[in-house]
């Protein structure tokens, strides 16, 4: 490259950066607009019990039936019911909490794998977002549990977020459910193998979760929490 190419090169490395950094001055309005709209949406459904799992289980899957299975029952116990809003795993939990007649609520996120938010959200309680940040701060702040099913990178991330802000008393301790031994099983050898072993967590830290099979322990996990501590936000 001759200097003069090089002086064009660091004109246009210059123009592209600083149009980056309007851009990103642009983009903090959109994240504040759809923080607002979800804290004055998500402040009036009451408690809930967030439920996470894969969008590509199908509906014939035995979680599917369990997912529906553990929403029906939250909703006896007197809570609502949140998903990302998709298919699979989300939508068997918000048909079991329309089943229930508990709150139905969907936070979609448009993802090259799921179709918009799925037919069983009450519809006033259907949001879509844009930015995952966002919508997991919604998915947190507002539930009073987390009920865990087998999932993907997206799971294990929603997961992975609520023990690490439990576990460093960002947020106070909530019920935090593993369903189905065989799909965890290996994660947490790993936990008590590896990481305990090598002392990157503490013996405590294993009890933030309950590993539990079924529907009834599931719901029952979160009852007896809730017959002991106040329902509060976490945030």
């Amino acid at each position: 490259m001759n200097e003069n190419d090089k002086r064009i090169s660091d004109k246009f490395r210059q123009k592209d950066w600083n149009e980056v950094k309007i851009n990103d001055s642009w983009m903090l309005f959109k994240m504040m607009g759809e923080f607002v709209q979800g804290f004055e949406s998500m402040a009036k459904i009451g408690p809930c019990v967030s439920i996470f799992g894969s969008a590509r289980t199908k509906t014939d899957d035995r979680y599917y039936k369990l997912a529906e299975d553990i929403a029906y029952g939250i909703t006896k116990i007197g809570f609502g019911v949140i998903t990302g809003g998709g298919p699979g795993i989300m939508e068997a939990a918000n048909k079991g909490a329309r089943e229930g007649g508990g709150k139905s609520v969907g936070l979609g996120i448009e993802l090259p794998f799921e179709a918009g938010n799925n037919e069983y959200i009450d519809a006033n309680l259907s949001h879509q977002f844009d930015y995952f940040f966002v919508r997991k701060v919604m998915l947190v702040k507002y539930a009073q549990g987390f009920v865990v099913l087998p999932g993907g990178f997206g799971t294990l991330d929603e997961l992975f977020e609520a023990l690490t802000l439990i576990q460093t008393d960002k947020i106070g301790e909530f019920p935090i459910v593993l369903v189905g031994k065989d799909y965890w099983g290996g994660l947490l050898d790993w936990f008590t193998e590896t990481l305990l072993v090598e002392n990157r967590i503490n013996k405590e830290d294993l009890k933030l979760f309950r590993l539990v099979d079924t529907a009834e322990e599931a719901v029952e996990h979160i009852k007896k929490f809730y017959d002991k501590y106040a329902v509060k936000q976490n945030f």
